[in-house]
């Protein structure tokens, strides 16, 4: 901890001539190789080929930069509004997870559909979403390291031995005085780190069940893919409403006195749970 007190990162990995390679991307290509690799693990436990996964990723991997850049802009709309050229600088940073989650979702649907027909659909849908949750939450372990790289997406000020340092230049209006913030990148990495355990015991719990078991009803299989789809939801939206307490980058305004970010996530974590009570006895053994 206290090399994050002292150290003080850049953005930039390195330079090749006029090219810049950004720890940002670095990171982000990273989790989406070790995305990848997680589900494609999972995938072979449920005896789902690993093309279907390749394909699926590729798809993923683009909806999901879309959406997440699209709800970043509308985060920061009043800076994009004067500056609407740095939409497309992705490289140094901001992207919005609630609006990878959307995008990926829909993108995830219409790639059932298209590969199934219309009645498979749903099932489909909930297997292949459970498959790569765990995937998903490994990615934001390594990606969130890419924020703090870039120096963004940090906390409070505190004089915690393991707060970290923050350049004049990224502080935000109102916290110039002030040199050390609360390593929120890191609460969410560690956070993420434990969802990403916790899912794949669930899985494993599941493939043991599967094995110990001569015939599982699709029904009860495809709850227990649900649970853990909101499983993952619920806990990591609950892990962010948490840090939004501490959070001070900027945001698409308030609802109900709370950060528009830790309102979503509020709202992801009630239907999660009331969805999860909902599907419970279907998934019992």
């Amino acid at each position: 901890m206290n090399f994050l007190h002292t150290f003080t990162p850049q953005p930039i990995l390195f330079e090749l001539g006029r090219i810049s390679i950004y720890w940002y991307g670095f990171f982000m290509a990273l989790a989406m190789l070790a995305g990848l690799l997680v589900s494609i693990k999972i995938a072979k436990w449920h005896g789902i080929d690993k093309k279907i996964i390749y394909d699926l990723f590729f798809d993923l991997i683009i909806g999901g930069l879309i959406g997440a850049r699209i709800f970043y802009v509308l985060y920061n709309f009043n800076y994009f509004w004067q500056s609407p050229l740095d939409v497309f600088k992705i490289w140094q940073g901001g992207l919005a997870i609630h609006g990878a989650l959307i995008f990926g979702i829909l993108v995830l649907w219409w790639f059932c559909h298209k590969r199934t027909g219309q009645r498979p659909v749903r099932t489909k849908f909930w297997q292949l979403s459970a498959i790569i949750a765990p995937g998903v939450a490994l990615g934001q372990v390594i990606g969130r390291w890419g924020n703090y790289f870039n120096q963004e997406l940090f906390g409070l000020p505190t004089d915690l031995s393991w707060g970290i340092p923050i350049a004049l230049a990224n502080r935000p209006a109102g916290f110039e005085m002030f040199e050390y913030f609360h390593p929120t990148f890191l609460y969410e990495s560690i956070g993420s780190l434990i969802i990403f355990g916790i899912l794949i015991m669930m899985h494993v719990w599941m493939k043991k069940k599967e094995q110990g078991s001569a015939l599982i009803l699709r029904e009860q299989g495809n709850a227990l893919f649900v649970q853990i789809v909101l499983g993952y939801l619920l806990l990591y939206s609950l892990l962010r409403f948490l840090i939004e307490f501490i959070r001070i980058d900027p945001t698409a305004g308030d609802i109900f006195g709370m950060r528009a970010t830790q309102g979503l996530s509020l709202v992801i974590v009630i239907v999660a749970l009331l969805l999860m009570i909902l599907t419970k006895n279907k998934a019992k053994t």
